[in-house]
């Protein structure tokens, strides 16, 4: 599964925790209709909704960078569900003022031609609003959006903008490539123009026009200390920012498919709608014969597009009127040096880390990709594995030893997932295999002999799978920890996008996702109990728990039948440390939390007798108990005598 297809339907079940997906489905559903909405401030600003996107930032690693105020997601965590929704209201529209976003922190982040990024990272209170106004805006923008653009869109991926690029080459035949790039996208947009295409999506709520206002001219404190107030442009790192990104380059998509693809010519020809979804006719057949349209495609992955075409003459002539139609309706110039037509059967076009181009076969008597990691993509890739390279050969312990294989093992899985879809990928790869083992053999060399090795410990089902046949796979003496040979891995067809699946329909999810059906009554009930002065972080991962438990109890394995049985339970107790951390919570029967909490052989007795454990049961329960510090119900070995400490460690499997 793609990391995107998967964020995708994690955030599809924390809609169902939060009772929101009936809501983004009727939004979606107007805004295809063409209907205009105005009262979004309403949803965005509900309970259900502010709570689904402190969920959907809490797991979000950034969310644990502060912002200019300090603050973090740790800091809201500790907060109530309660006085979370109070404080985003208050933010948003309890002020004397309005929303005033405060200062976003600017960060320079190092580009590997040498240039800097700017990443902007607003504060977190401003990250859970903004992310509140993304959960009500996307499925309203999803409905209006380009099929032709992939990037930063639910279910939608690099391997489906990759599999469409494939599929004009080696199908289509179109072997005149534009390399289009936009001089600083996301520092040039323009605002005005910005807030006239989020209204002609039909979103004409104006409080939320104003706050979306408020956030584009946001200050910015620069490293130096200097603030200033852009009058353009959207930063990046904002939670909203990928969404107008689309929004404002869904004009070029539906632009260029005017041109060709779906030009009011093609509506002479019948068509027929395909097994993915997309429709077919002879229509641009018909259109090449006997019009003088120029053909043309695009395949847009955020401010990353290229347009395909027939024609040397029409590429030429496609250049010249897109930079032209970008600088009047979007005020945006091309870079002159990195814009240029390629012929992919003479050379490579550049597109997403890949460089692609076709070649003969003459066993199938066609042009067919022939694909690379490109070469700036694979340097860069390679800099920093030889990095962490040498934080394993002079890492100053083994735990230390371990922790930097993992990370390395964790950036060789990262480059395969990647990159499977180039057809050389295998053989890119190899060379940074040579390189990167003869480091590690120099450094590992000692005294004694080499701690480079041919076996180690034993290897998890997945690492067998993947690279068990692999001869080069090499282990480190010490940790036995194995080290991932970087040109395992075969080339993947990439997938295509299927239009039938969409997170907005109860069809489009069909495939992709199981509602929780019977579960969804309970945890209904249990979202709507507030636990007395708990955290949101208590109160969220509660839900989580009810899910990922399937409704059932941690130790009994029976399904809960009502709230009031539903015990959450602290592994490590408050008192001692413990948080509400989803790894230090557990839900079980409220008989079982009071078997385990009890200190009187009585009481023990009476919840033993109630529940009639089986061993499995007892062991769970126990295992529970020795967390807390309590003695461990009596066991006994099957000599009958009572365990040691060593053998209930044992028993208990800790």
């Amino acid at each position: 599964m793609s990391k995107e297809k998967g964020k995708s339907i994690e955030d599809l079940r924390h809609n169902e925790y939060y009772n929101m997906q009936t809501v983004f489905d009727e939004l979606y559903s107007k805004s295809q209709d063409g209907r205009v909405l105005e009262n979004l401030m309403q949803i965005i600003l509900s309970e259900e909704n502010i709570l689904l996107a402190y969920r959907n930032i809490k797991t979000n690693g950034g969310s644990r960078t502060p912002g200019t105020d300090g603050l973090s997601i740790q800091d809201i965590s500790k907060l109530t569900a309660e006085e979370v929704v109070s404080k985003v209201r208050f933010i948003t529209r309890g002020s004397e003022h309005g929303y005033r976003p405060k200062a976003v922190r600017r960060k320079e982040i190092p580009k590997p031609n040498g240039n800097k990024r700017p990443l902007g990272i607003p504060c977190i209170w401003d990250r859970l609003i903004q992310q509140c106004i993304l959960q009500v805006m996307q499925p309203i923008c999803e409905a209006k959006f380009s099929n032709n653009s992939y990037g930063f869109r639910p279910l939608r991926s690099v391997e489906h903008a990759i599999a469409r690029t494939y599929r004009m080459l080696q199908m289509s035949n179109l072997y005149h490539v534009i390399e289009f790039d936009i001089k600083g996208f996301f520092d040039n947009v323009d605002h005005k123009k910005l807030i006239r295409q989020i209204w002609a999506m039909g979103i004409r709520d104006k409080q939320l026009i104003w706050i979306i206002k408020q956030i584009l001219k946001g200050p910015i404190k620069m490293e130096n200390g200097q603030t200033i107030f852009p009058t353009k442009g959207t930063p990046q790192g904002g939670i909203l920012s990928p969404l107008l990104a689309n929004i404002v380059l869904n004009d070029l998509d539906k632009w260029i498919e005017s041109q060709w693809q779906n030009h009011p010519v093609t509506n002479n020809y019948k068509k027929r709608v395909t097994a993915n979804g997309t429709t077919s006719s002879h229509a641009f057949r018909g259109m090449q014969e006997t019009t003088k349209l120029k053909e043309m495609w695009i395949v847009r992955y955020a401010d990353d597009f290229r347009v395909f075409c027939r024609k040397y003459e029409d590429a030429q002539k496609v250049l010249i009127a897109t930079e032209k139609w970008l600088k009047e309706t979007l005020k945006f110039e091309l870079s002159s040096e990195k814009t240029k037509i390629v012929d992919v059967r003479k050379q490579y076009m550049e597109f997403l880390g890949f460089k692609i181009k076709v070649t003969w076969n003459h066993q199938k008597n066609k042009y067919t990709v022939f694909s690379h990691i490109s070469d700036k993509a694979l340097a860069v890739k390679s800099e920093k594995l030889i990095e962490q390279v040498k934080k394993i050969c002079h890492a100053g312990s083994s735990d230390s030893e371990v922790r930097e294989i993992v990370l390395y093992n964790a950036m060789i899985i990262g480059i395969q997932n990647y990159y499977r879809i180039a057809t050389m990928v295998s053989s890119d790869l190899n060379h940074v295999q040579q390189r990167t083992y003869r480091l590690l053999y120099n450094g590992l060399n000692t005294q004694n002999g080499n701690r480079l090795a041919k076996t180690g410990r034993d290897l998890t089902d997945t690492e067998i799978q993947r690279y068990g046949k692999y001869k080069s796979l090499r282990y480190i003496k010490g940790t036995g920890e194995p080290i991932y040979p970087i040109y395992a891995i075969q080339f993947k067809n990439p997938m295509a996008f299927s239009i039938k699946n969409c997170l907005y329909t109860p069809e489009g999810r069909e495939k992709i996702h199981d509602n929780l059906g019977n579960e969804l009554k309970l945890l209904n009930q249990l979202r709507n109990h507030y636990p007395n002065n708990q955290s949101i972080e208590y109160f969220d991962n509660r839900i989580s728990l009810y899910s990922m438990q399937n409704g059932k109890c941690y130790v009994l394995g029976k399904l809960f039948e009502t709230t009031a049985e539903i015990h959450c339970h602290h592994k490590k107790a408050r008192k001692d440390g413990g948080t509400d951390e989803f790894s230090n919570l557990v839900l079980i029967h409220e008989d079982v939390h009071k078997l385990i909490h009890a200190i009187q052989e009585e009481t023990v007795q009476k919840y033993l007798g109630i529940l009639n454990l089986n061993s499995e049961q007892r062991r769970k329960t126990n295992r529970l108990r020795f967390t807390l510090g309590l003695s461990i119900i009596k066991e006994y070995d099957k000599e009958g005598q009572k365990l040691t400490l060593e053998k209930i460690e044992n028993y208990l499997d800790i």
